[in-house]
């Protein structure tokens, strides 16, 4: 399951309440919840790594406004956006065609293979233009949005994998590589919609409860 960040306390005392009192477990990476009756939750950190030995701390850390690129690609589709905690603050959208693979033999086939293959260089070249134009001013600390000096403090990738390892032979993009943080987002279309609602995604709290019942049965 995933908790907002500004749910996550509740969460906690709520987890305390079923299941009794809780003892915490801090890793740089996981918060290990360990409740009297044997039950566990598993708090996967957002952005790590945790400063801290508390598990008010995790809910400090996840709650703290951090300034997170996304860039979000798909064939034939990308999206590159700046939020501040969950704010939108710069973001650009477009789409290439790019044709389906050809049930055709022979040379028709070859001369379509061909005509898709360009079609994706040229799709996958604006996704990493837009990247550079629209997230790389931000990963390099420039001066985009009036006075003062605005830093991207970690860039979540999504869409398809192989068009985002595509993408990473492009030495304009390496700042933005190099703030790589998890989750990968699994997203449709990168459309501005999709684009606006990544925050619910990659600010959130990852969780994995395993659950003791009467009978010893261990539930996730």
């Amino acid at each position: 399951m995933s908790v907002a960040p500004e749910r996550l306390s509740r969460w906690i005392e709520g987890f305390a309440v079923r299941h009794g009192a809780v003892e915490a477990a801090v890793t740089d990476e996981v918060v290990r919840l360990a409740a009297a009756d044997g039950s566990v939750a598993e708090c996967h950190v957002p952005f790590p790594p945790l400063r801290g030995d508390r598990a008010e701390d995790l809910v400090e850390h996840a709650c703290r406004e951090r300034t997170v690129g996304v860039l979000l690609v798909r064939l034939g589709g990308y999206a590159a956006g700046v939020f501040t905690g969950d704010r939108l603050v710069a973001a650009k959208v477009g789409s290439r065609p790019v044709h389906g693979r050809s049930a055709a033999g022979g040379w028709s086939q070859q001369r379509f293979a061909r005509r898709r293959e360009k079609q994706s260089a040229e799709a996958l070249g604006a996704a990493a233009d837009v990247a550079f134009r629209v997230l790389v001013p931000y990963a390099a600390g420039l001066d985009v949005a009036g006075p003062g000096r605005v830093e991207l403090d970690a860039v979540v990738l999504g869409g398809d994998r192989r068009a985002v390892a595509e993408l990473r032979g492009d030495r304009r993009l390496a700042p933005l590589f190099a703030l790589e943080a998890e989750p990968f987002l699994t997203v449709p279309d990168p459309r501005r919609n999709v684009l606006e609602g990544t925050p619910a995604m990659f600010r959130s709290v990852r969780i994995r409860v395993v659950e003791t019942g009467e009978a010893g049965e261990i539930t996730d």
